[in-house]
């Protein structure tokens, strides 16, 4: 690193003054009685929250749906994990490892809204879903369904289970501005046949934010006897749920996305009498088959990131699921609201409150979405990724809790600069 870059490093440290876990709760305290709703739009109470976290100052970030930035009070919580690991070492990982793990399993159920013994922590959504996808016992001609909208890894794992086992995969396409739950489900059911086994689903797609209707899917899949596993990567710690109302038979998320855990976390939930017959990724001594441990084997690995979990949760709670919710789904509207209606803008997420959050897709006419993130980038020093792909072509928008509007208008005006 030369002296310039270092010097600047400095400086961009030195940014923010995070409050603390315990003086964050009393900042709270005081807007305890504000409705979610009107503290959403509130710019100076977020302005808080934002010195929790070091930003760079060489671009705006509105691509945090890969991985969101851990805030202040949880990296060093996360710090002080690895120095209490690494000074126990050995002693640590034989005596209380798998109790840790257990319990802050136990919690991270809680807060999911599933029983204890249906939770595991994994690594990230790929691996809670794949081990689902190559765990099942599949038969040359049994068929599985799910949409080309899905994440690309799980689609992939469908492909290999197809070449080995012969597995016939159906696959739908979801439209971008569907004019009903009802459309979406019927597109799903049609693709069923009574040789179905699986169907997968996202929650909320991750190339555009569309919350799809899983309660209702779930209930049509199962009505025909198949079982559903849902994509939760982007929904878990973004909008409000529990799994138990979801009727799914599956589901798995990243928890270093919005529960801001840091990276390498994921959770796995499987229904109760479902994990019996799910062959796990790696073979564990658990001769039990009805115990979720089971399907958790992955050998050593960095066991602070585990214990970092309670303390993402912790904050997740502090901040409040309603708040966190209504002002990331008001920052989305903030900024797709002013640019809906502007000729060659396109975006490619509903409106509708109850089929979006956070996350949204704009796309501009005559622009590819790859030129698109590359001038925004280098022309107004905004930070996106482009999807060119499964009837969606433009800039995925993923800003977080510590994104301003003024920030947001940066954006709007680069969006119609390019437009013109």
């Amino acid at each position: 690193m030369n002296k310039r870059s270092f010097i600047k490093n400095i400086a961009i440290a030195g940014l923010g003054t995070p409050l603390g876990m315990d003086s964050l709760k009393e900042y709270f305290k005081k807007s305890a009685d504000i409705p979610a709703d009107l503290l959403a739009s509130d710019d100076a109470f977020w302005k808080k929250i934002r010195k929790q976290y070091i930003l760079k100052t060489d671009y705006i970030n509105l691509e945090n749906g890969y991985y969101n930035f851990v805030p202040q009070p949880i990296l060093e919580k996360y710090i002080g994990h690895i120095r209490e690991v690494n000074l126990q070492g050995a002693y640590y990982m034989r005596t209380v490892q798998f109790d840790n793990k257990n319990r802050i399993a136990g919690k991270l159920a809680e807060l999911a809204g599933c029983m204890p013994e249906e939770m595991i922590i994994t690594r990230n959504t790929t691996e809670s879903l794949d081990m689902i996808i190559g765990g099942q016992d599949w038969k040359a001609g049994d068929e599985a369904v799910m949409a080309e909208q899905d994440y690309g890894a799980m689609l992939d794992m469908f492909t290999q289970v197809s070449k080995r086992y012969g597995v016939v995969n159906k696959i739908i396409s979801v439209p971008n501005h569907p004019s009903s739950d009802e459309e979406i489900v019927k597109l799903y059911e049609n693709a069923i046949t009574p040789k179905t086994k699986l169907l997968m689903v996202c929650h909320m797609i991750n190339i555009t934010g569309q919350i799809l209707p899983v309660r209702k899917i779930c209930d049509m899949a199962h009505s025909k006897g198949v079982e559903v596993l849902v994509d939760g990567a982007h929904a878990f710690a973004h909008i409000q749920y529990k799994i138990s109302d979801l009727n799914c038979d599956y589901y798995g998320a990243s928890l270093h996305k919005w529960l801001s855990v840091p990276l390498g976390s994921g959770m796995l939930y499987v229904r109760k009498e479902k994990i019996a017959k799910i062959w796990p990724l790696l073979a564990d001594g658990e001769k039990d088959l009805s115990k979720i441990n089971r399907l958790n084997h992955t050998g050593t690995l960095p066991v602070h990131t585990d214990l970092s979990i309670e303390d993402a949760i912790d904050y997740y709670k502090l901040i409040g699921t309603d708040r966190k919710e209504k002002r990331l789904r008001y920052l989305q509207n903030y900024w797709t609201s002013r640019v809906r209606n502007i000729p060659k803008i396109i975006v490619n997420t509903p409106a509708d409150n109850n089929r979006s959050c956070g996350i949204a897709n704009v796309g501009i006419q005559g622009i590819t979405p790859g030129d698109l993130a590359t001038r925004l980038l280098k022309e107004h020093k905004v930070f996106t990724v482009a999807i060119d792909y499964a009837n969606v072509h433009g800039c995925r928008i993923t800003p977080n809790l510590y994104t301003t509007t003024e920030e947001l208008d940066s954006f709007i005006l680069a969006l119609k600069t390019l437009a013109s």
